[in-house]
């Protein structure tokens, strides 16, 4: 029988006729849907989905491809398809109107320009040159904490002073860099 006459039968409650159907175009459709999405689990979901809706045109009378049931059938499947797609791609964009800030003019989210880079690197070459002009102690405190990333009692026990002592030495050693910084008019801000 043609694909015609089966859709015609089954329009007029012959189950087996869409059984025949099934069975005549399940690899075809089938491979076809894996092919797109390389999914078991979703080719499953859009191969059943692709019948269903097969199923509920022809019971509702609103089958009218004469002769192209194969084309018919595979245009359902390659829909859900795309709807799949669609709404996968709907569902991981992000809104700018969901945020409370503004996403695409966050400078935080912005990739470092040239003068950004020049501007960090030129305020790190001052620090550098502040920490050189600190007394010894104050140095060495400074260096252990920022460049070492020790402790105030890691300090402290290697330098054999107490915390309280370790940390007079960083606040001294920060207030005179902030104080050499004023004094000779330095910019140590990144922005």
């Amino acid at each position: 029988m043609t694909d015609e006459e089966l859709v015609v039968l089954y329009a007029k409650g012959e189950n087996t006729a869409f059984d025949v159907l099934l069975n005549r175009y399940k690899n075809s459709i089938h491979s076809y849907i894996y092919f797109i999405v390389r999914n078991n689990d979703l080719t499953e979901d859009i191969f059943q989905e692709t019948f269903v809706k097969a199923i509920m045109t022809i019971k509702q009378g609103r089958y009218t491809e004469n002769g192209k049931f194969k084309a018919w059938i595979t245009r359902i499947a390659h829909n859900l398809i795309i709807d799949y797609f669609r709404q996968e791609r709907n569902e991981n964009t992000v809104s700018n109107d969901d945020a409370e800030m503004d996403l695409f003019n966050n400078i935080k989210l912005c990739d470092e320009t040239i003068e950004d880079h020049l501007v960090r690197r030129q305020v790190l070459s001052d620090v550098k040159k502040l920490v050189q002009h600190l007394p010894e102690n104050q140095r060495e405190v400074l260096k252990m904490r920022y460049y070492q990333d020790l402790s105030f009692k890691e300090i402290a026990d290697l330098t054999g002073v107490s915390i309280n002592t370790a940390l007079g030495r960083m606040r001294y050693a920060i207030l005179n860099m902030r104080r050499m910084a004023a004094e000779n008019q330095m910019e140590l801000s990144l922005k």
